[in-house]
């Protein structure tokens, strides 16, 4: 299973509210978590680092992705067969096209 899982609520962007996510993503095969700086910044929030979120999800092998062309190439490379995709979001992960992922499988 892939699990990818976009941050994008003021809460979830908190700094403070990052650690609540520990192991959430465990139990994928590639764990993936999108977020935007942009986002961030439009929020008026405190900058949040890679690291730090790689640490609130205690995760060495965690896949971030900030830029959404990075992101959606990770996910066209990807081989589904006998894979499952797991997308979590309130948001688009930055402008995905859902209906071009749909393709892929």
């Amino acid at each position: 299973m892939i699990a990818c899982l976009e941050l994008h609520t003021y809460s979830s962007l908190n700094p403070e509210f990052l650690n609540q996510y520990k192991g959430a993503l465990a139990a994928a095969d590639i764990a993936v978590v999108f977020y935007s700086p942009r986002a961030v910044e439009i929020k008026k929030l405190q900058a949040i680092s890679q690291q730090q979120i790689m640490d609130a999800f205690q995760s060495d092998d965690l896949l971030v992705y900030t830029n959404p062309e990075e992101f959606k190439d990770f996910l066209f490379s990807q081989k589904f067969n006998n894979t499952s995709l797991l997308l979590m979001s309130s948001g688009n992960y930055g402008g995905l096209n859902f209906d071009e992922l749909k393709q892929l499988f």
